[in-house]
Order: C-alpha cells, then structure tokens, then sequence
C-alpha cells in the first residue's frame, strides 16, 4: 500500500467526511447526471474512433470514483444501449462508496463493481487491464500526479484510452487566493465540519474586491454544498494545469492527447478574426495554438482530455465512410433542424463565451435524418432525392462534421459488429 503524506491523509478525511460531489441517491428516479469525460459516445468516438464494435464488452475502470457520477452515467448508459461490460468503481472512501453504491441500487445496476483501494495501488491489485479508464478530478490533488498517471497508463490494454480531467488556472483565478486564507485562518490540523463553518464565515465577509467573487464560472462553495465549499477551497493539495503542463504530463505517462474537450473551445480562430492575428496563430504548433486559446479566453477552469497510448496507432474516424452511423450526442435531430436560425449561424456558449458557428446550406436537411441508427450513405440519398445535388450533399456533409465534432456534439456511433 501506498503510504501516505501529510496532506493526503488529510484528502482521505477530507473525502470521507464529504463526499464528493454531494449527491442524493433519492433523485436518481429524476435525472441522470450527464457530463464529459466518460460519455459513452464520446469514448466511442474519442477513444476507439467509431471502429470497435458494441458488441464486445467494455472494461472500463473508475480511478477515484467518489459519490460515482461517471460510473452512475457509464453504467446506465450500457444498460441501456444494451453494451455487455463492467464498470469498476475505485476509489478510498467508504462514505464515498456507499452514496455510490446507493445511487447505483437506486438504478437496478449489475453491471459495476466496487473495489476499494488507490489508484496508486492499481499495478498490484490485478483488476486489469482496462479498455477504458475514467481519472476525473484526481490527478490535480495527488502528490506526484505524473506517478498517478503513469499507474493508470500500465492499466491500459492494447487499443484502450482514457478520460481525464484536471485543474486549469485561468478559470479558477480566486480560488487560491482564497485558499491562501483560509489556510490561515482554518488549519488543516482542525476538524472538517470546523474548518467549514470558518470557510463559510470567510465567504460572507469576503470583499466585492476579492477575485473569486467577479468570478462566475466557480460556483462550488456557493451550489455545491459543504461538500462542494470543502473541496474547493479548503483541499489540502490542489494544482491546475495549463495546456502545455497537461501535455507535457500526457507524454511522460506514454499517452497523447486525442481530443482537448470541446475541441472548438482550444481553436483560437473561434475567439480570433483578424487576418493577422490569424496568420500568427496558424504558424503555431496544435498545443500551442490550444494554449493561445487558453490564455485569451481565461474562463476555463477545468481540462477535459482522451487519451490513447502513444505506442499504439493514431485513431482516425470513418467520416467519409457510408457504412458509418453519424450520432447527435444528447441533441435530437430533428428538433435541431427545426431550430436553426434562417442566416445558418448556430450560436453556442461556453462558460458565458459566446461563439458563432457557421453551418452549411445542407445543415437542416442532414440534421433532421441523423438519428443514431441511419448510415450516412442513407442519409446523404435521402438528401439527394429531397432535391440536393450530389456534389453540394457531399462538401455540406463535410462541413457539418466541422463544424459539430468540434463543439462535441456530432460523433461516430460504434458499429454493431
């Protein structure tokens, strides 16, 4: 077993006092908790590029699973989808396992297995390897995170990938700042539900002057409860990471990058128009030009990334294959087409940044037959019979795929077989 430092012994209290994030096994009846990484069309699409078939199992690992929100989501998803496979819940907090295992009941779930433990442990536990593993919200509050990666790396099999999240600094401009108080004012040596009265004390006699407060996008301490106030602003060890620090962490485990989610949000020609700022930002390197975006955006808070071993063959995606099935992650078809806006601009926001994306003639006639089931050669026909040359059906085809996988939203679906 690993042994732990100071301030993680101090995490594991932290986790086992509140679980993070709160959740209630009672509202699993009114919603199921959707986000990124660990969307199963994305891993689909990010992961394995729309090629490896729904019919073969997925082993799919939850390093630091907490109250289970991805496990909660991957597992329900396979349920439904009818996607054979197990989801291997991980994580060091009994408390945590037991709101997890909870919401998972609450479901009918069989198809997830709980395994207490560290992610650190993993290469001697003998639960993989994995084709797939989730590394949400954890690596930023390790000590030697390149050492939490790299034991999630080992784990993976031949052809797998990974869905992680971390810190980034731009977005979270305040946080520290606050920590840096409350470290005065709330030793970590306190109890938590002391240090949490302290924090919220702090937070009501907070200046309008202090950073946090003209900071919309962090909003834990105020709708994430004491769970939520703890985890951001008392957490012993927490780091952020900007682009070129992920990257560089990514490398050194034997990973690379596949997709920095939303692909559009890291294109600084979404935020840029003018030709010269243009021309210089197109000289730069992928990361760097994902960095740039970063920098002049200054709303991210968060880096979600997938991954594939870098030993492995890069992953590329059948869009231009008839046989492939085009599929609207959480967006019906039908009712996007319906709503575009007559000029053919989709606009879209990100954490209160809004972008406008252009969208093909073609767009609604495409969108409207884009059901997850329907093979693009049938749908680009049924475009072409509507009235559509073949030519235009073809290059509007191309620019919607753009335009959408970028923001997320238009993925590959996984064949059948």
């Amino acid at each position: 077993m690993t042994a732990p430092d100071p301030a993680d012994a101090q995490l594991a209290a932290q986790y086992e006092a509140y679980p993070y994030p709160a959740r209630d096994a009672r509202e699993e009846a009114k919603r199921l908790v959707l986000g990124s990484p660990s969307h199963l069309r994305e891993i689909d699409h990010w992961v394995f590029g729309g090629r490896r078939p729904a019919s073969q199992p997925l082993r799919a690992l939850m390093a630091g699973g907490g109250s289970g929100d991805g496990t909660i989501m991957l597992a329900q998803q396979m349920t439904t989808l009818g996607r054979a496979g197990q989801v291997t819940w991980l994580d060091r907090s009994a408390h945590a396992r037991q709101v997890a295992e909870a919401r998972a009941a609450a479901r009918k779930l069989t198809n997830i297995r709980f395994q207490p433990g560290s992610l650190l442990d993993l290469p001697g536990l003998g639960l993989g390897p994995f084709d797939y593993i989730d590394c949400c919200g954890v690596l930023h509050h390790l000590p030697d995170p390149a050492a939490g990666l790299a034991a999630l790396a080992s784990q993976l099999a031949p052809g797998g990938g990974m869905g992680i999240m971390v810190y980034a600094p731009h977005g979270r401009t305040g946080v520290y700042m606050l920590q840096d108080a409350l470290h005065l004012l709330a030793p970590a040596a306190e109890a938590p539900p002391a240090r949490v009265e302290l924090a919220k004390r702090l937070w009501k006699q907070t200046p309008e002057t202090a950073w946090l407060r003209k900071n919309p996008w962090i909003t834990d301490h105020i709708k994430g409860g004491d769970a939520g106030l703890y985890d951001l602003l008392l957490n012993p060890r927490d780091r952020a990471f900007t682009v070129p620090e992920l990257a560089a962490l990514v490398a050194g485990a034997g990973l690379r990058i596949e997709a920095l989610v939303e692909p559009l949000r890291y294109d600084p020609d979404s935020y840029l128009t003018d030709p010269k700022l243009r021309a210089r930002a197109a000289g730069l390197d992928p990361i760097a030009r994902a960095a740039l975006a970063e920098a002049i955006c200054g709303n991210m808070g968060i880096h979600i990334a997938y991954l594939t071993r870098a030993e492995d063959p890069e992953v590329t995606r059948p869009w231009a294959e008839d046989s492939s099935i085009p599929v609207l992650r959480e967006l019906d078809g039908p009712t996007l087409a319906r709503g575009l806006r007559p000029d053919g601009v989709l606009p879209v926001s990100f954490d209160g940044l809004r972008v406008a994306v252009p969208l093909p003639r073609l767009a609604g006639a495409i969108l409207a037959r884009i059901d997850g089931r329907t093979p693009w050669g049938e749908i680009i026909r049924a475009v072409i019979a509507a009235g559509a040359s073949p030519d235009q059906a073809a290059r509007d085809r191309a620019a919607l795929v753009h335009a959408m996988e970028r923001m997320n939203r238009l993925l590959i679906a996984a064949p059948l077989s």
